[in-house]
């Protein structure tokens, strides 16, 4: 006889039967989202792979877009050149016209307080707050009434200024009638000089003499150097290496279009000359264009002639200059000479120089022009005045602050440009050293506190990374000596540095310096639980000085310690100290990079270094401004976060990097020319 269970046991098996089904199903869900995780993973990478791509593809079109507009510019040189108006006496002479008194906030009434607003009981708080409103009145009328007569004063001698040199204007125009040969260079001189024809970064040397008998001007004018045509062609994106690849514009292709270039500038120099002489002094111009540059020879500087032309104003008046072959037309239309290899400075023989005329040569720009006033001993007004007088002649409405109240304002400035334009404040430093990161500082809390758009530093000097690094994203814009001189060239200005070649003039910092110490501290860090090693290269372009000059954990510092490894200061996981004044002056980069460290996450790779950044810090610890860097990504171990490049002036501007390479820091160091064994 069975014995019967009441169906318990069948009711257990059931929960068994259930219960372990629901274990499959978690189970199989669980599968399920890691599986699609990691297919969301894959997507992600292959989307931001795809984007770098496209990223690195699109600065490559750029920069190749770049370089066909520069050859398009260069090859219509003359066209766009004929297009331009021709300069005459008109321009040289200045409205009797000054910038309208403006108070700025000296013009604003202090508001009184309002007796409604207060309760009742509150009289004594009110006539205590009435008399403090009424004191602040007071004084501002009172600044205001100085201001004003300070504003009458300037403007009275600004007013007498155009007076004075509109008379001396109507006195070489007398003279150029006359045909007196200094006044004829002078405004011929001048007529160049001020062209718009000529691109921004065309020299603008020139030496003259003017032959009255013959009426004949003779001119030496400096041309461009080889280096204004693009030695690059092309720009592409290689993705199996990760890298830009230019292609080299042949030297047969660059020597044809710099003889071009040369020619327009040639016959555009006649055109300006020609164009300009509403007085008849002109009956013919002998021209001579050469470029500044290293003899082969004795490897001395001196001109080196290019091209020569003497052209008559009937023959050049016939021309068609915007359809001609410019190396055609002055050599077989004018039958002036230009040299065959003007890229290896293959020289032509001048034809009439301004020696031989006989007369007092008129030289201008140039390192030898001595006779323009040194910024560095120029009276301090005088030197705020001469800024305040170059961003007039940009189209700006400009005016000199007080001395004794500027609240750290020298010159301000109105742009007039509705979208771009806006208040600027000026500050105006006169130093032989580098300028302080405090003074830019102080500038960005001026223009806060001014309500200003835009703040300008000008100096006579340079500027450092921090400098830079602070001035970075923020209405700022900091301009060295060579980047002044620059300017006061291009606007018919005067001034030079120093006795001597400017871009030796300005001063280094001498390590240790109160105001500009000599070393700054670069401090790394990163979110994710990932080691290190951050390593620098103190290189000349993408070549390192020597393996000595290698920074890492091997090689703490550089032979001559203006790059080492420290100790981070909290919040950092990794700190350089870099004097960048001191750097060898074969450097002009300084890379920086960070690969896996392999004794401590010998399987891991750079997909968890995230939120990177460098905080640069001066020699206090203050810190001077904070530098973003590139992200890693899954798969590479090492990666380059940006590089310190040295600028023409001497500063340094940091440029941000992100090429990664999956065989770690030998892989990147070997692509910067040092052997591991």
């Amino acid at each position: 006889m069975t014995r019967r269970s009441g169906g318990l046991i069948g009711i257990w098996a059931e929960a068994q039967r259930q219960q372990q089904r629901q274990q499959e199903l978690r189970e199989r869900e669980r599968v399920r989202q890691e599986r699609e995780f990691q297919r969301q993973q894959r997507a992600l990478d292959r989307e931001q792979k795809a984007a770098y791509r496209q990223a690195r593809e699109a600065e490559a079109r750029r920069r190749t877009e770049e370089i066909e507009q520069r050859v398009a510019a260069l090859q219509g040189l003359l066209r766009t050149g004929c297009r331009a108006e021709p300069f005459s006496s008109r321009r040289l002479g200045r409205p009797e016209v000054v910038e309208p008194f403006e108070p700025g906030h000296l013009g604003l009434p202090v508001p009184m307080p309002d007796r409604g607003r207060y309760g009742f009981g509150s009289r004594s708080q009110y006539e205590l707050d009435l008399r403090t409103a009424q004191e602040a009145e007071d004084r501002r009328l009172r600044q205001l009434d100085a201001y004003r007569r300070q504003y009458e004063q300037w403007a009275a001698a600004r007013l007498q200024e155009i007076r004075q040199h509109n008379a001396g204007m109507a006195e070489l125009t007398a003279a150029l009638r006359e045909g007196d040969p200094d006044a004829v260079v002078e405004y011929f001189s001048a007529a160049l000089y001020a062209s718009a024809a000529w691109p921004e970064e065309f020299p603008h040397q020139v030496s003259a003499a003017y032959d009255p008998g013959a009426r004949q001007l003779v001119m030496d004018w400096e041309l461009p150097g080889a280096e204004v045509v693009p030695e690059v062609k092309s720009v592409r994106y290689l993705p199996s290496l990760d890298e830009e690849k230019e292609t080299a514009r042949p030297v047969t292709q660059r020597r044809a279009l710099y003889r071009e270039v040369l020619a327009q500038c040639m016959l555009l120099a006649l055109r300006e000359l020609f164009a300009a002489d509403e007085f008849g002094a002109l009956e013919s111009v002998a021209l001579n264009g050469f470029t500044d540059d290293r003899d082969p020879a004795t490897g001395q500087r001196a001109r080196l002639f290019l091209a020569t032309v003497t052209a008559d104003r009937t023959t050049f008046g016939r021309l068609h200059l915007e359809q001609v072959s410019a190396p055609e037309c002055l050599v077989d239309g004018l039958g002036g000479t230009l040299s065959a290899r003007p890229d290896q400075r293959s020289v032509v023989r001048p034809g009439r120089t301004p020696d031989e005329v006989g007369r007092g040569v008129v030289s201008h720009g140039g390192a030898a022009d001595d006779d323009d006033p040194d910024l560095f001993t120029m009276d301090p007004v005088a030197f705020e005045a001469l800024v305040a007088e170059l961003f007039r002649a940009r189209g700006m409405r400009a005016v000199m602050t007080s001395r004794s109240n500027d609240g750290g304002v020298d010159v301000e400035a109105l742009d007039p440009d509705p979208i771009s334009g806006g208040r600027i404040i000026v500050q105006v430093k006169r130093y032989r050293k580098t300028v302080p990161p405090t003074a830019v500082r102080d500038l960005f809390g001026t223009v806060q506190g001014a309500g200003a758009n835009k703040g300008v530093l000008v100096t006579t000097s340079g500027f450092g990374p921090g400098s830079y690094a602070f001035a970075n994203g923020k209405p700022l814009t900091l301009v060295s000596g060579e980047e002044l001189l620059g300017l006061l060239r291009q606007h018919g200005l005067r001034g030079r540095l120093g006795p001597g070649p400017a871009a030796a003039r300005t001063a280094a910092p001498e390590p240790g310096h109160p105001e500009h110490p000599g070393y700054n501290v670069l401090g790394m860090s990163w979110s994710g639980g990932v080691a290190l090693d951050v390593c620098a290269l103190v290189c000349a372009g993408s070549r390192v000085l020597s393996d000595d000059h290698f920074v890492f954990y091997n090689n703490p510092g550089t032979p001559d310690g203006t790059v080492r490894a420290q100790e981070p200061s909290a919040g950092d996981r990794a700190a350089l100290r870099v004097a960048f004044d001191a750097l060898p002056a074969a450097a002009d980069r300084l890379v920086l990079a960070a690969a896996i460290d392999p004794e401590v996450n010998p399987e891991a790779d750079l997909s968890r270094f995230t939120e990177a950044r460098i905080r640069l810090s001066d020699a206090s610890g203050a810190e001077l401004g904070q530098l973003e860097v590139s992200d890693g990504r899954p798969g590479e171990t090492a990666l380059v976060l940006g590089s310190f490049r040295r600028r023409a002036n001497g500063d340094w501007d940091f440029v941000v990097g992100g090429k990664g390479y999956p065989g770690g820091l030998e892989a990147l160091v070997r692509e910067y020319g040092i052997e591991v064994a």
